[in-house]
C-alpha cells in the first residue's frame, strides 16, 4: 500500500494545514498513490461552527480548498485556488467524524481541475466541490537548473 501521511510543517504558517499557525487547524491528510487521492479524516469541534451544531459554511470551503490542493503534490508543483466552488448538500455537524476527499478530474497546461467531497460516517455526501488551481512555480523547473530531470 502506498498512502503517506501528509503532517503539518513547523515552518508552515497556513491555517489549515500549517504546524506554525497558533490558532490553525493543524489539519493531517493522507496522500494514497494508488487510487491517486488526498483523504482527510477529521472530528471538529464546536470552535468551528455557524450554529446550531453545524458546521460553518466557511469552514466547510476551507476543508474542500485544502484537500483539493493537496492534490497538487501528485504533479510536484506548487499552485494556487483561482476558483472554488462548493454545493452544501446536508449540514455537517460538528463533534461528529468526517471524510474529506479530493481527485483529480484534468490538467490543462498550467490549470489543474480538482473536486472533492465531505461524507459523514455512514458516507453519505454533506457537501461536494469543484476547483481550478494554477501552477505558479514548477519544482521541476528548479530540479533541472539543478541537475536533475523529474516528471
Amino acid at each position: 500500500m502506498t498512502i503517506e501521511k501528509l503532517e503539518p510543517k513547523a515552518d508552515n504558517s497556513c491555517f489549515g494545514c500549517g504546524a506554525a499557525n497558533a490558532g490553525g487547524m493543524k489539519l493531517v491528510f493522507e496522500q494514497d498513490h494508488e487510487r491517486r487521492k488526498i483523504v482527510g479524516r477529521f472530528r471538529l469541534g464546536a470552535q468551528y461552527q455557524g450554529g446550531g451544531g453545524m458546521m460553518h459554511g466557511g469552514i466547510i470551503a476551507l476543508l474542500l480548498d485544502e484537500v483539493m490542493g493537496k492534490l497538487n503534490r501528485f504533479h510536484d508543483v506548487r499552485a494556487v485556488t483561482a476558483e472554488l466552488s462548493v454545493e452544501y448538500l446536508r449540514p455537517v455537524p460538528v463533534d461528529e467524524e468526517i471524510t474529506v476527499e479530493a481527485e483529480e478530474v484534468l490538467r490543462d497546461g498550467r490549470n489543474l481541475m480538482h473536486r472533492g467531497e465531505i461524507r459523514n460516517a455512514a458516507g453519505k455526501v454533506l457537501a461536494r466541490s469543484k476547483g481550478r488551481f494554477v501552477v505558479v512555480g514548477d519544482r521541476t523547473e528548479r530540479e533541472v537548473t539543478a541537475g536533475r530531470v523529474r516528471e
